[in-house]
């Protein structure tokens, strides 16, 4: 695998997709957990999540954190928080003080997530427009409106449309 480098920008903020091991789709199943890791992450670290889509496989955000250094520690905490509490159906249980590939559990998440450092309003216009399409996109509605598991109709809306 090639060496890979975030960028870390003061002031910027980021398009962040997490997607789980092979597609599983586990997370509207799972959404009270997953809000629940979200707050964790909360807890733990400044930031404003200022869009966000949940699909069944993987979820796209926009955050700006205080601390640039800790989006990719916030990832981890959601990550984290949501595998230590998720207890699919499908996963194979056995003693719980082995390690989940010890118990012969599949991984929750992949192993990287994808990130991009939204750099002016267009940028984050085009971004805004692919987060609320995912659905539709997908075929689960056809009107990015119907989809509950996302922030287009509970965010205040800024302009972020290019000038």
């Amino acid at each position: 695998m090639a060496n890979y480098k975030r960028i870390f920008l003061d002031g910027y903020s980021y398009f962040i997709t997490v997607a789980t091991h092979q597609k599983n789709p586990i997370l509207i199943e799972n959404i009270t957990l997953l809000r629940e890791a979200f707050r964790y992450s909360k807890e733990k670290y400044t930031y404003q999540i200022e869009a966000i889509v949940i699909l069944p496989d993987h979820f796209h955000m926009i955050i700006t954190p205080q601390d640039v250094k800790e989006y990719p520690k916030i990832i981890s905490a959601i990550k984290r928080y949501f595998t230590k509490y998720c207890e699919p159906k499908y996963f194979v249980h056995l003693e719980q003080s082995l390690s989940r590939q010890q118990r012969g559990m599949k991984p929750v998440w992949q192993k990287r997530f994808y990130e991009h450092t939204i750099r002016n309003d267009k940028d984050m216009y085009e971004k805004l427009q692919y987060i609320y399409h995912n659905p539709v996109k997908h075929c689960y509605v056809k009107d990015a409106r119907e989809w509950i598991y996302s922030s287009l109709n509970t965010r205040r809306v800024r302009n972020h449309a290019p000038k």
